[in-house]
């Protein structure tokens, strides 16, 4: 036999050996996918994928007000990709991503090489799908099994997944930096925007993040962010995205990336916190990753007015007190200027806006004005007339210094202070010692409507109206009145404002109760002692009632009498209760008698809208048909001269309201859940009277600049004074507000209800029943109008001189036969026509 040339011996060897070594590879291979393929997990869970999403708080009206979690991410659909940030991320990644199956031939090689040159696995080689997979199921580990892991997975999702739903995967689940994964959480954070709205140069800036979000993050390293942004337009370019004039304009654009906080419609991190740990009682810590909606009870509109209010009211008050100087002094002798403002600089923005209240450093003293430096850089002038000319050395809380005549009296450069803009202006200004919290509640339901808990959520988490127990002060006393109606007594009671000495253990011995004032007016009316807060009668009416018998009626309010002081100190509002609780008490007196309970979730929705839970509150619902059948025995005339049995009689009621009843609700849906009446129709009816005479004529009379006629309500000041406080209602809203210290220290001796909290509760109200018609109670059967001396509370005789109109519950009216001034009264005296509305 011929022997074959030397060199196709060689050839041959080689094929052998080639052919040798692609077995080898494949059996190992096939080895590899044997051992691998049944460890790898199921694709087909990436379909059903739950991203880790922010716990997230809503208003009634969908505003977002809250958000919790560590990742900040907002999932969008691949329809929502702008697909100038597909071309930019393709070109960045895997411009061969619509080409491949998974892999990519030269993106293994080029990883191949990196090996064979370094003994080490480096990063690159991976398309995007081998990223989600990566990303999804395995470690960032630089091993050779992980590698192999990652390249089996990507050929599995490539064949079970659409290039579109990799896309969304991966868009959605990277990181870019400062806590934002997915590009949309990514816009937010760097650009304040949705994705969509974003520029070609802003897109291609996020789509060179995924590479090393660190490195190329454009607030932390500008210049590797720009420099790796026009390598991905480049890249656009060569790939033919985008044309030439827009590569120019987009390497030219300047980067305008800032930190942006998480944009919320509405901050309310008192209300959010509430929804949190609601929220975390119910479903873990879970809650922080699975998307979970809160969606609560709290109006916007009304909800940013309390805010404001809460604000104003602190910021009045505290300024009535006096200057107490600025916060600190930064100046450092011997410092260059520059390097003095980079100082300056450098502190301000450490220092957060609080309340409105904007951290600035004097830099300039003038005669009468001072030149501040803001922590953008700018430098403002805050004029004599703007703050300076009525900063009065605050002394104590009783006592202020004398205005200044030079802005050098007030402050000197270097000085940290706070500055407010007010009508296009800078005022000098001090965040307040003092704090104040309000709530408002629907009355028919419970529902809040708006809550705040201090002066800022960043100076203090403490929400004073649910945590901070504070004495009502005289803010109880309706509760008090309200049993005394039930135990006979009427308006026109009479109770001697005199004064009296107990001697009681219970209150450390003598105890010598006075009136605001030192003053005692002696016999007096019982609705003229509450609009005009005497405490001595609110003693002796609990005194002659029991202390016992009060306090188990006091139960229908919600108060937990186990805790209620058993002393004559009750009538005072000795007892300490949150702003919450007195609003709850009084929503009893604003919906005619019912019991309903706060609350402030109303439902709870999963990431996909699914609804997981609703709270059913109890309503007062008076038209709810439950409610008339309820209370349909209670009828005492007839509705017809025709017998009519028990249907037939609900039938004719509901014809009569002229309120129409409630919708009936749809099948599946929970049945209203109907409040208990605690108050009868006619107590409910003449205490309700009785508040509304405390705005009218008594201390709560400011509030008469509100323009209605339909407001009720009462001040409450503690001894020294320490609190302050008002609450108030019509038909529609319930409102407590409260200001004082938290530690307890005096608000100072011109300091009460009605000129520290009072205000709060006005600014609130002026806003929040804008567009409501004014609505007044019906007076329910059993309630009749007789024309009373006001000096005895009996019925007048005809023609008298400063007799007035009363109203009382039949049974308990002056009777006819009432002596008045020695003569007897005639029956025809009783058919005197008198006004519909008394007072």
């Amino acid at each position: 036999m011929e022997k074959l040339p030397k060199k196709y011996r060689w050839l041959r060897v080689m094929g052998w050996l080639t052919l040798t070594g692609i077995s080898a590879v494949a059996l190992s291979a096939g080895g590899l996918y044997l051992y691998l393929n049944p460890k790898l997990p199921s694709v087909e869970t990436l379909k059903q994928v739950r991203l880790q999403t922010p716990l997230r708080v809503y208003s009634a009206d969908g505003k977002l007000i809250g958000e919790f979690g560590e990742k900040r991410r907002s999932p969008i659909r691949y329809d929502q990709i702008p697909q100038a940030y597909i071309d930019a991320i393709l070109a960045a990644e895997d411009d061969q991503f619509y080409k491949h199956h998974g892999v990519s031939i030269k993106g293994l090689l080029r990883a191949a090489s990196q090996i064979l040159q370094t003994g080490q696995i480096q990063g690159g080689g991976s398309t995007i799908t081998m990223q989600v997979a990566r990303n999804f199921f395995l470690t960032f580990d630089q091993t050779f099994l992980r590698k192999a892991n990652e390249i089996l997975l990507a050929i599995k999702i490539e064949t079970e997944l659409t290039k579109e739903e990799i896309l969304e995967l991966y868009v959605n689940k990277i990181y870019q930096g400062n806590r934002a994964y997915g590009i949309e959480a990514a816009a937010q954070v760097y650009y304040g925007k949705s994705i969509d709205q974003l520029t070609l140069p802003q897109l291609a800036m996020i789509a060179g993040l995924p590479k090393a979000p660190s490195r190329y993050n454009p607030i932390a390293n500008p210049p590797r962010a720009t420099t790796r942004r026009n390598w991905i337009l480049g890249r656009m370019l060569e790939l033919g995205k985008i044309t030439q004039s827009q590569y120019d304009e987009a390497v030219a654009a300047p980067l305008t990336a800032r930190f942006h906080e998480f944009a919320l419609d509405l901050s309310s991190p008192y209300v959010a916190e509430m929804a949190r740990q609601q929220v975390l009682e119910f479903y873990g810590e879970d809650a922080y990753n699975d998307g979970l909606r809160v969606y609560t009870t709290i109006d916007t509109r009304l909800q940013a007015t309390a805010q404001q209010a809460v604000i104003n009211g602190l910021l009045t008050y505290d300024r009535r007190h006096g200057y107490r100087g600025p916060e600190k002094n930064l100046r450092q002798s011997g410092l260059p200027e520059d390097e003095q403002r980079s100082r300056y600089l450098d502190e301000l923005v450490r220092q957060p806006d609080l309340g409105g209240l904007e951290p600035a450093v004097v830099i300039q003293i003038n005669e009468q004005s001072v030149d501040v430096l803001r922590d953008n850089n700018q430098t403002v002038t805050i004029a004599w007339e703007q703050g300076l000319a009525d900063a009065k050395r605050y002394i104590n809380e009783d006592r202020v210094g004398s205005p200044p005549q030079t802005a050098g009296e007030v402050l000197k450069e270097g000085d940290l202070i706070r500055i407010q803009s007010k009508d296009n202006q800078w005022w000098l200004a001090q965040i307040p010692v003092a704090q104040a919290s309000l709530v408002a509640l629907d009355p028919e339901d419970g529902a809040i409507r708006s809550l705040v808990g201090g002066f800022d959520f960043r100076q203090s988490h403490f929400n004073r109206v649910v945590q901070a127990e504070r004495q009502p002060g005289s803010s109880f006393k309706p509760f008090i009145y309200t049993a005394a109606l039930e135990n006979g007594f009427t308006p026109a009671s009479l109770i001697n404002d005199a004064p009296i000495v107990f001697e009681d253990a219970s209150l450390e011995g003598t105890w010598r109760p006075e009136n605001d004032g030192g003053q005692f007016l002696g016999p007096i009316r019982m609705r003229q002692a509450l609009y005009q807060s005497r405490n001595l009668v609110s003693i002796r009416i609990l005194r002659s009632m029991g202390i016992n018998n009060t306090i188990e009626q006091l139960s229908r309010f919600g108060f937990d009498t186990s805790k209620l002081p058993r002393d004559l100190s009750l009538a005072l509002g000795s007892h300490a209760l949150t702003p919450l609780q007195i609003a709850t008490g009084y929503a009893v007196f604003a919906n005619g008698g019912f019991r309903v309970s706060p609350y402030l979730v109303s439902h709870i929705t999963d990431v996909n809208g699914e609804l997981l839970f609703e709270e059913n509150p109890l309503r007062a619902c008076r038209q709810c048909p439950e409610r008339l059948a309820q209370e349909q025995p209670k009828i005492e005339q007839p509705l017809a001269d025709t017998p009519l049995d028990e249907a037939d009689n609900l039938e004719a009621l509901l014809a009569q309201t002229p309120e129409p009843a409630p919708e009936e609700t749809d099948a599946g849906e929970a049945p209203i859940r109907l409040a208990d009446r605690v108050l009868n129709e006619r107590d409910a009816y003449l205490i309700d009277s009785m508040l509304r005479d405390v705005v009218k004529k008594g201390t709560g009379r400011k509030a008469m600049a509100l323009g209605r006629d339909d407001l009720a309500g009462k001040t409450g000041t503690t001894n020294g004074p320490r609190d302050a406080w008002f609450s108030g209602y019509n038909h529609k809203l319930v409102a407590t507000a409260w200001l004082g210290f938290d530690q307890n220290y005096l608000l100072g001796r011109r300091e009460f209800g009605g000129t520290a909290a009072l205000p709060i509760w006005i600014d609130f109200m002026a806003e929040a029943l804008k567009g409501i018609p004014e609505q007044h109670r019906r007076q329910p059967d059993g309630i009749i109008t007789v024309r009373i001396d006001p000096k005895t509370g009996k019925r007048a005789q005809p023609g008298s001189q400063g007799a007035l109109f009363e109203i009382f519950k039949a049974e308990n009216a002056p009777q006819e036969t009432d002596t008045i001034h020695g003569l007897q009264q005639s029956s025809e005296d009783s058919e005197e026509t008198l006004p519909e509305e008394l007072f």
